[in-house]
């Protein structure tokens, strides 16, 4: 299993690593709907290699438009995503659904926890 993704909370913006060395670091606002569901923004970006570290210019990347939910009746949960830039305008996106299992993690091995963690205050 790779380490993709690790959400540090944070105030005001959530903070989430990508990639399977956490060299992205992405600024989110993440809220919940009247109906349940989650909605989620991606903003600024930063990458990290080693000592150097940057704002990556938006102008290059993208910025994301979440949507997930939980259908009870199907038992799955339900996302839809779009992800734009600025110039090009939309760069992809998907929907569907998924399930998930939740399995314990109390003495996870030190190669699933996140590898980045940025102190925001």
């Amino acid at each position: 299993m790779s380490r993709s993704v690790a959400v540090v909370a944070s105030s005001p913006r959530d903070v989430v690593y990508l990639g399977t060395h956490q060299h992205l670091a992405v600024d989110l606002d993440l809220h919940a709907e009247a109906d349940g569901s989650r909605h989620l923004r991606s903003h600024a970006q930063r990458f990290y290699e080693g000592f150097v570290g940057f704002r990556f210019p938006m102008l290059f990347s993208g910025r994301a438009d979440l949507r997930e939910s939980y259908d009870d009746e199907a038992g799955v949960f339900r996302i839809d995503l779009a992800v734009e830039n600025p110039v090009f305008g939309f760069l992809f996106g998907y929907d569907g659904e998924f399930t998930c299992e939740f399995p314990e993690a109390n003495d996870a091995p030190a190669r699933l926890k996140p590898l980045r963690y940025e102190r925001r205050e």
